[in-house]
């Protein structure tokens, strides 16, 4: 692939900071063309951890750069914007995270690794929505409280014979797409498979062939022997599975599965962020070891 000027003096800056550049899924596709690693968010954290970099570009939203520097103390976590925040993650603070807990004493609390770093830090441990399932069924506890996402609580309510009480919080953007909608696009694409993801509305995910996580979706579409899928998240997931699939077809349900704040960072922006070394993102460490222990519980438990 050829890059462009700006994505040529984007990988001149990283390689004189010692750099590497992370990229979501749902990120625009000049930036997901030219980062080391592309992947979700926790994913894309842990491996960064492995890596010798000294700097860290993480191109997401804020939890995500959060994650990064939880998971990477010794690595310099930059986030190309500071307006680049999650509404999922926004609908909880750590203070309504303690009052909830008063009142439900002794159930454990499963945070979303969509949530900021206070949140995990409160939390008894943390899942992914590939690993929802599992991490709920590993507790001892017949009650769980599961934050910040009201749909994948629901979701995983219907895999554990465990009650499942919730937060009633959401992605916005999965949160919008309907069964009307998705019901058209599979009318206009009849050989089509739906795959959808766990933010979605309940209704939504009884319509779909397959419900996964956004690597999930990806792996799945590379070992389909399908031509045509439905892809229920946010947009910006095409770009990669048509790079990656080029004899295979995807629509989107829904022109409101774009999320505004996945699109603000632009290269300018991370050339600027290496020049000058911003935004850095660091996490107390009062917070950060209270986090990384919730995640680490998370990565214990065997996956099904």
């Amino acid at each position: 692939m050829e890059f462009s000027e700006q994505q040529k003096e984007v990988r001149r800056w990283l390689e004189r900071r010692r750099g590497i550049l992370l990229a979501h899924n749902y990120q625009p596709g000049e930036i997901q063309d030219v980062a080391d690693f592309l992947g979700d968010s926790l994913a894309l954290s842990m491996t960064a951890a492995q890596t010798p970099a000294e700097v860290i570009v993480f191109c997401g939203v804020h939890f995500m750069a959060e994650t990064a520097a939880i998971l990477c103390p010794d690595k310099t976590v930059l986030l190309p914007r500071e307006d680049v925040g999650c509404y999922m993650a926004a609908t909880i603070t750590a203070a309504q995270l303690r009052a909830r807990k008063a009142e439900l004493p002794g159930v454990p609390v499963v945070t979303y690794v969509n949530s900021t770093a206070a949140v995990k830090a409160e939390s008894d441990i943390c899942c992914t929505s590939a690993n929802v399932v599992p991490v709920v069924n590993s507790l001892t506890s017949p009650r769980v409280l599961m934050v910040p996402d009201r749909n994948l609580a629901l979701y995983t309510a219907r895999r554990t014979s465990k009650e499942v009480l919730y937060w009633d919080g959401c992605c916005n953007v999965h949160d919008r797409l309907t069964p009307a909608e998705v019901k058209a696009c599979q009318a206009a694409h009849p050989e089509a498979m739906f795959i959808a993801h766990p933010e979605c509305r309940p209704e939504v995910l009884d319509l779909a062939q397959a419900i996964r996580s956004t690597s999930g979706m990806l792996q799945l579409v590379r070992e389909s022997t399908g031509r045509e899928f439905i892809i229920g998240t946010e947009m910006g997931i095409l770009h990669t599975l048509r790079k990656e699939n080029p004899d295979k077809l995807f629509y989107s349900p829904s022109s409101h599965l774009l999320c505004p704040d996945m699109k603000r960072i632009s290269l300018a922006d991370i050339i600027e962020a290496l020049k000058e070394n911003h935004y850095q993102i660091t996490v107390p460490e009062e917070i950060r070891r209270p986090a990384l222990l919730a995640v680490e519980r998370m990565l214990a438990v065997p996956r099904d």
